[in-house]
């Protein structure tokens, strides 16, 4: 199953990689107020790419805060129980109150 898994990823890099090579061209992204970026189309990916990855992070924070707040909520609340207390152990027992068993 690893060698699987590392050939899936080794196709996934090759073909990136491939990507990034027949796009060495250079693009340009025009902004606002005549504003211009010229740089190779494989980092405008980039950079989009990770630009949605840090959007879509940021945008779950509050959610994970929300969950991580309700989690601790409810372990309080499982911890703040009474305990009920376990019946007591019997007392060991001492040589010589019981008779004697035959054979031992």
């Amino acid at each position: 199953m690893r060698v699987i898994v590392w050939l899936f990823r080794a196709a996934i890099f090759f073909v990136l990689f491939a990507f990034a090579l027949n796009n060495r061209e250079e693009a340009v992204i025009h902004w606002f107020f005549e504003q211009s970026w010229r740089a190779p189309m494989v980092l405008i990916v980039l950079a989009a790419f990770a630009l949605g990855c840090a959007f879509g992070i940021f945008a779950m924070v509050p959610s994970w805060w929300r969950h991580r707040r309700l989690s601790r909520t409810r372990m309080r609340r499982a911890t703040d129980k009474p305990v009920v207390a376990a019946p007591a152990a019997p007392a060991p027992e001492t040589p010589g109150l019981h008779p004697p068993r035959d054979g031992l």
